[in-house]
């Protein structure tokens, strides 16, 4: 049922990307992007420096599928799970095409056998624009509070 306001559909949005990395529904992932988009994860400390280099980067959705083309048939990691818990996306600057938002989170990750624990926290800084009537990502910079971040990092955040 679509939404009436952007907030919801921000709300929407949150809720669906996160269930779909978390039922591994990964080749979903990169369709929540714009075709030009840009997909970075880095530091709080990288960000307030300035400092463009990440540790994910991709500058198109045909990257993000090429991503998740590798994590399926290339690269071998542990087998896991993600859990995102995002907070209320707080908008910047909006029009009718276009939102500026940050949004807080949290991602668990679960290894088979093992306890599950705190894997990022941090902040979501994205840029959606509008595609019909849903949502989509231009831009997300995944801005992690620590600068100690698991540099096997397989599924996205």
């Amino acid at each position: 049922m679509p939404s009436d306001t952007l907030r919801e559909q921000l709300l929407d949005f949150h809720a669906g990307y996160s269930r779909c990395i978390a039922t591994d529904d990964l080749e979903g992932w990169p369709e929540l992007f714009s075709a030009d988009c840009v997909y970075r994860v880095t530091t709080a400390e990288n960000e307030r420096e300035g400092l463009a280099a990440g540790l994910i980067y991709a500058s198109s959705r045909a990257m993000l599928r090429d991503r998740i083309s590798a994590l399926r048939h290339a690269n071998i990691y542990e087998r896991q799970r993600y859990r995102h818990i995002t907070g209320t996306p707080y908008v910047l600057d909006s029009d009718a095409d276009c939102a500026h938002c940050e949004t807080p989170f949290l991602v668990l990750r679960i290894v088979q056998d093992d306890a599950t624990s705190l894997y990022a926290s941090g902040i979501y800084k994205d840029v959606f624009v509008r595609d019909g009537r849903r949502l989509l990502l231009r831009s997300r910079v995944v801005v992690c509070d620590s600068r100690r971040i698991d540099t096997l990092m397989a599924i996205p955040l």
